[in-house]
């Protein structure tokens, strides 16, 4: 299977490390307008046009890697010429852009699309997903999540905070990330409600996001999706029925999110201290997320099965509730000194 990466800055490099540990994918050509064929090294292609690498090297997989606002366009030139998609999150600046790359892919019905929500393979989720799954602690009532960082050098001329480029702020770039764990857990969500500010960086989006969401079962999930988190933090607190379990640290690149570890606590039984359960902590050391998604859409395309796991569908749906998030902002902003400027519609 034949395989190109369009797009060679962090996540592109990520997911050559990932595609040459794979035996089944063969990395061709990388396509980068910045990176030189000194930066790439000799044994791929380069090229600095993506439509010139796909209709050149016609490959079965298109890596796209690219900044949000790029993302929709190159989706849809590999669709159109035959090819099978993976793309980062976000898909794009906006609801419009993702419906334009479902809408293509659902008039080519052979060519799959899977988005980059990996969080969903991170061991800690795994493990929490078959504990919920398997019913042993009973229904999920609520999931509480905090996913957030402290900037870091350069980021206010970081183009993930350019609206004309990225589309959005903190929301968007990292908390899309919890939004989709939520409906991973709960489905769809029918009441949203959210609250954005910009409370310390000089930048035209949001650098904090506060979201609260309820669906038609009566299950509730809260998001605090943060740039000004000066100890970057990963937390899903998951209330069940009969306990709780808390994902937390992630096996990141950076390693700056801790160690990743899943807490299960069952409910205090008669005679036990109340407000005080008994909990397990389980470690988790190997983190196979990218390989595990990008092994999932291989065999999609092998199987010739529909993609069911960080599908266009779900990228839509993540997507409807940011839109409808940056929506009540921009109603809110009537009336009130101008901040926030994220959202592009």
């Amino acid at each position: 299977m034949k395989a190109i990466i369009i797009g060679y800055g962090y996540m592109g490099q990520i997911r050559r490390k990932v595609v040459e540990s794979l035996g089944d994918i063969d990395l061709v050509a990388v396509c980068d307008q910045l990176q030189g064929p000194q930066d790439i090294g000799g044994e791929y292609l380069h090229f600095h046009d993506y439509e010139t690498a796909i209709e050149e090297i016609r490959p079965d997989l298109v890596f796209v890697c690219t900044p949000n606002c790029y993302s929709p366009d190159i989706c849809v030139y590999a669709l159109e010429h035959g090819c099978h998609v993976f793309c980062e999150k976000p898909p794009g600046r906006n609801l419009a852009d993702i419906q334009r790359i479902r809408d293509c892919e659902l008039s080519h019905s052979g060519q799959k699309v899977m988005f980059g929500f990996n969080h969903r393979h991170h061991p800690a989720i795994l493990e929490a997903k078959s504990i919920v799954d398997a019913g042993r602690m009973g229904r999920v009532l609520w999931l509480r999540g905090v996913y957030g960082k402290s900037g870091g050098r350069d980021f206010e001329s970081s183009w993930r905070n350019d609206p004309q480029v990225s589309g959005g702020g903190i929301l968007l770039d990292q908390g899309i990330h919890m939004l989709d764990l939520f409906r991973f857990f709960c489905g769809d969500f029918q009441q949203i409600h959210g609250l954005l500010s910009s409370t310390f960086w000089d930048v035209p989006v949001e650098d904090n996001a506060f979201v609260a969401m309820r669906n038609d079962r009566g299950q509730s999930a809260q998001l605090h999706s943060s740039a000004t988190l000066w100890k970057h933090t990963f937390r899903l607190d998951i209330g069940l029925e009969g306990g709780y379990l808390i994902a937390e640290g992630l096996l990141s690149q950076s390693g700056s999110y801790g160690r990743e570890t899943l807490t299960i606590g069952r409910k205090s039984k008669r005679g036990d201290a109340v407000g005080n359960p008994r909990e397990e902590v389980v470690y988790f050391d190997r983190d196979l997320s990218w390989e595990l998604q990008v092994r999932e859409l291989v065999n999609c395309i092998r199987e010739d099965s529909p993609v069911t796991d960080s599908s266009t569908l779900d990228a839509l749906k993540v997507m409807e509730i940011i839109d409808t998030v940056y929506r009540q902002e921009k109603t809110n902003e009537a009336g009130r000194p101008q901040q926030f400027m994220g959202g592009i519609s």
